[in-house]
């Protein structure tokens, strides 16, 4: 939508209807319609309290020489294999660029998510079971 200039997109066909708004220039969240569908409202997502703004703010900045593993989907991440195994890396987990570190389910597909890098995780900043964006820091590591 940024790359064509548009701001609203509107689609419907038969039973199905989707309308997208970009935020305004106020930086207002975007608007949200209700799908119609049963099948595409499983994919919808309520409006976060405290706006799109806070959802998306890390809890802290990264120090300085510090690197963030960040999600490359949306979905929900999980820490672990399963509810009542460890999680697969925490604060002061050495890892490499193999290393899993997280799971993100989207759409029923379990996605182990890679360091990517060598280092050693020094904060956790997504929660367990809880929806990720796409670009989301979920780790930071200071790299070794």
């Amino acid at each position: 939508m940024k790359k064509n200039s548009l701001s609203e997109f509107e689609l419907e066909e038969k039973d199905f209807k989707i309308k997208l708004k970009r935020p305004t220039a106020s930086g207002a969240a975007p608007a949200v319609t209700p799908v119609d569908d049963p099948e595409l409202t499983a994919f919808a997502t309520p409006p976060r309290a405290g706006g799109a703004a806070a959802a998306t703010q890390p809890a802290s900045a990264p120090s300085a020489g510090e690197v963030e593993i960040k999600s490359p989907m949306i979905g929900t991440l999980y820490r672990a294999p399963s509810p009542d195994a460890e999680p697969y890396a925490d604060v002061g987990t050495e890892v490499g660029p193999e290393t899993v570190v997280c799971i993100i389910e989207a759409m029923k597909v379990m996605n182990e998510i890679k360091a990517e890098t060598r280092g050693v995780i020094t904060s956790v900043v997504a929660e367990n079971a809880k929806p990720v964006e796409f670009g989301q820091p979920l780790f930071r590591l200071r790299p070794i």
